[in-house]
């Protein structure tokens, strides 16, 4: 098959070169090949300003970020083949960390699989596309995961907003065999199950592990409130940890029934309570009843999507860290999380900072955590580094 040409302005390949694998539209060079003779989900050989290739991309004409880069081989566009071979490459990283198959297996852009998510529930896949190139080519997928993995079913979650963006639809499917509503999973020696046709994402968050698995030197014998909770990820760890009490927040009634499912699970039901509603309001009602906690992990969505968010979503981790440290009891330890990619690390560090000054409250940074190594980070594109974990102490001045 023979490809198209997308071609750059003078000098616009020299990020490319240096390792980056997007295109923007002020770098395409319109009048030799205009952006307008592509539709979505096309592939074409990207070339610089003299003709010299520089590799296939993905092309989405209608976005600022309009071609992504596949391969910087121009004999390997996406099939089934170019799948089967990335699916390996990245299952191979997977199963050298970890000794059960609980994890992220596919992680876009960093796995050279732009707009492609896969997370892997032992025989059980849930994937979300976010290009119409792999929508497009959804049936290769499909046979190249069960060609490389073997699973028992493969869940298409393809109900996120990123799909807007590429003109595509909305739904949930399954594409190969049957997906339970719940299935099960591991992390950190704890039992899990994940509601992955209704709950959030891939009804699960597996870039948290490793600083889940930190908690476990605090909680013993600590009571602790997990905000935010989801299906207890945080929560119940803790009580599994050897937490004498844990309390969850969150505004969503599924979520708060998979705390009592997970917490049943592992048998620590009994140190676990509920709180369904908005969590701001909840822990206003916490401080007025003068509850006190030892450890609090305020791990919320993310305040910040666009980057016309930051000054509203600052204020928003102003607002609730600081709530969560009125709930600390003197010597307490605060975990707090951020999965806004538009806020840097030092900018929640300051945040925690002056949430802290203003309490007159004395503040040791512990711990720092990102994703866990599932969620591999490209080193020239800062977007594929997201998630931030602080775990401090929380001391009188």
């Amino acid at each position: 098959m023979t490809l198209p040409s997308l071609r750059l302005k003078a000098n616009a390949e020299r990020r490319l070169r240096a390792g980056h694998l997007w295109v923007y539209s002020n770098e395409v060079d319109v009048a030799a090949t205009p952006l307008s003779l592509f539709a979505a989900g096309d592939q074409a050989i990207l070339e610089m300003s003299n003709g010299k290739p520089l590799g296939i991309v993905a092309i989405s004409p209608q976005n600022l970020i309009c071609a992504r880069l596949i391969s910087r081989d121009v004999k390997h566009m996406l099939d089934k083949s170019l799948l089967v071979h990335r699916i390996n490459v990245a299952l191979s990283l997977r199963e050298r960390l970890f000794d059960k198959p609980f994890y992220r297996l596919v992680y876009g852009d960093s796995d050279l699989l732009p707009g492609l998510v896969v997370d892997r529930f032992g025989d059980y896949l849930v994937v979300q596309m976010a290009s119409a190139t792999m929508e497009h080519h959804k049936h290769h997928l499909i046979e190249a995961l069960v060609q490389v993995v073997k699973p028992a079913g493969i869940l298409l979650k393809n109900d996120s907003s990123a799909r807007d963006a590429e003109g595509l639809p909305r739904y949930v499917d399954s594409a190969y065999g049957q997906v339970p509503e719940w299935v099960a999973l591991e992390e950190n020696g704890v039992k899990f199950e994940a509601p992955v046709q209704g709950g959030q994402k891939t009804g699960w968050f597996y870039d948290h592990r490793m600083n889940r698995a930190r908690l476990a030197p605090y909680v013993k014998g600590k009571r602790v409130l997990d905000l935010f909770s989801y299906i207890g990820g945080w929560g119940v760890q803790a009580a599994a940890f050897g937490a004498s009490e844990v309390m969850c927040v969150d505004g969503s009634a599924l979520a708060l029934d998979g705390v009592e499912r997970n917490a049943a699970l592992n048998g620590v039901a009994d140190k676990l309570a509920c709180v369904e509603g908005d969590v701001f309001e909840a822990l206003k009602e916490l401080k007025a009843a003068e509850e006190r906690f030892d450890v609090i992990v305020a791990d919320p969505p993310a305040f910040i999507k666009r980057k016309k968010d930051l000054k509203n979503g600052e204020a928003a981790y102003r607002r609730l860290n600081e709530a969560a440290m009125r709930l600390l009891n003197k010597d307490g330890i605060l975990v707090s999380a951020s999965c806004s990619m538009h806020l840097p690390e030092d900018d929640l560090q300051n945040i925690l900072l002056q949430s802290a000054r203003h309490l007159d409250r004395h503040i040791q940074l512990l711990e720092r955590g990102g994703q866990g190594p599932d969620h591999p980070v490209h080193p020239a594109i800062h977007e594929t580094r997201y998630i931030k974990s602080l775990t401090c102490r929380i001391l009188p001045n």
